[in-house]
């Protein structure tokens, strides 16, 4: 039990990194959370960072994921499921000890868990994610259709429960989380960013 309480406690702590605010904060003396959206994650760090600092929260959110998914490994200890250890970072990443218990949307850290997990599906909710990016021009679109992907394939493809609840219940973690631009998509005043279709529909 120690030694779950442990790499349970060590996932979490991983997880609560949040590098789109450190970033901001060191290099650029600015504050994400109190610009933009107001969200830790990649997207927010984009707008206000800039496209290089916003790759580098991008690339250290999948990566703390999958880092953590991986400390079973690590660690030697295969018993202890690779899905419940990445669950802690994803809470870590919503809840980080760093900011007062608050953070980001989890879709980055969610993504580097499921890299480790379940390698073929990532690569499959990777190629929606860019699709949707490319066609709607709006990362709250892409998210919010890569889970529900991500969810109907654990349900009725791999038919995984461990995976199926964790993927239910972040789908609607993140449409709650999305729910003010579920908002701003109705009314069309949601933001998009500078590629794909409908940002250049709306260029032209």
């Amino acid at each position: 039990m120690l030694k779950i309480a442990f790499i349970l406690v060590l996932a979490y702590l991983l997880g609560s990194m949040v590098p789109g605010y450190w970033l901001g904060k060191v290099f650029y003396h600015k504050d994400i959370r109190t610009e933009g959206s107001g969200n830790i994650g990649t997207t927010n760090a984009f707008r206000i960072l800039g496209p290089v600092p916003g790759t580098i929260v991008l690339c250290l959110d999948i990566l703390k994921g999958a880092l953590a998914a991986s400390l079973p490994a690590l660690f030697g200890w295969h018993h202890v499921n690779v899905m419940l250890v990445g669950l802690f970072a994803i809470l870590g990443h919503t809840f980080s000890i760093w900011i007062g218990f608050k953070g980001g949307k989890a879709v980055a850290v969610s993504a580097g868990v499921l890299s480790v997990y379940n390698t073929p599906l990532f690569l499959m909710v990777c190629a929606i994610f860019i699709t949707c990016l490319i066609l709607f021009s709006m990362v709250s679109v892409a998210s919010m259709v890569g889970f529900t992907f991500a969810t109907c394939m654990s349900v009725f493809y791999y038919h995984d429960w461990i995976l199926s609840i964790v993927a239910i219940t972040l789908t609607i973690f993140v449409f709650y989380r999305h729910r003010k631009n579920i908002g701003r998509i109705f009314t069309g005043t949601e933001s998009t960013i500078p590629f794909g279709l409908v940002y250049w529909l709306k260029a032209h």
